[in-house]
């Protein structure tokens, strides 16, 4: 329990802080494991249609600070590897 004014604003500011967190991180691992799940099912169409708005999502958790930018450019390379091995069949 904080015993300081200032405490209790940062109180305050670390529950709104972890509130907007949790939004974007739980869109961002939900777009992915709807591109996963596409990829799982061998839709190449479905995969390339949802591939760029899952690279838009994972750009967006860097810029707001969610996901570590080396984190974001693995995740990305592997998600369009998969993708273009689908396609080359």
């Amino acid at each position: 329990m904080p015993n300081h004014k200032s405490a209790e604003k940062r109180d305050r500011q670390n529950a709104t802080r972890n509130a907007i967190n949790t939004t974007n991180r739980t869109r961002l691992r939900g777009s992915i494991k709807k591109l996963r799940a596409v990829i799982a099912t061998g839709d190449a169409q479905g995969a390339q249609a949802l591939l760029p708005e899952t690279i838009s999502a994972i750009d967006k958790s860097v810029q707001k600070g969610v996901l570590h930018r080396n984190a974001a450019a693995r995740h990305k390379a592997r998600l369009t590897g998969h993708v273009n091995e689908l396609t080359a069949k």
